[in-house]
């Protein structure tokens, strides 16, 4: 049975036709490529000009289309799958963590100040900042 399922990728949320198996949720190959842009190809997994092969292609694909942990774990990336709520979101893969802790440069983000004006990270680039984080945990 199709219902709809809301999947974040990179930041942005979509909503997708699934099918839901024993747990497993599966989404038709053409919703895959409209909400994440990868596309299955007779090579495996294919995103622009990048194609990451795919070892196990009747574990990954069934008749209800893409299983979505099984797309997940072949890119490598994390998968936080609520299947009650209808929700999965797709964290970035290790490699790319790695890669943007190693070039040292933070990520840009945008904040209040006390004012409400609204202050970006990019706009120090170049200059000595200091941030300063709390959590109360």
């Amino acid at each position: 049975m199709a219902t709809s399922f809301e999947l974040i990728d990179e930041g942005v949320m979509r909503s997708v036709a699934v099918t839901i198996e024993d747990g497993r949720v599966f989404i038709p190959a053409a919703e895959l490529a409209r909400a994440t842009g990868w596309t299955l190809k007779p090579e495996g997994l294919c995103r622009d000009a990048a194609c990451v092969p795919v070892r196990d292609r009747a574990a990954l694909v069934a008749a209800g289309g893409v299983d979505l942990a099984c797309f997940a774990a072949a890119l490598g990336r994390p998968l936080a799958l609520d299947v009650a709520e209808g929700t999965a979101a797709l964290g970035t893969a290790a490699a790319d963590r790695s890669a943007a802790l190693a070039s040292l440069e933070a990520p840009d983000f945008s904040l209040p100040d006390l004012a409400g004006r609204l202050h970006t990270l990019s706009e120090h680039r170049g200059k000595k900042a200091l941030l300063i984080a709390y959590a109360s945990w």
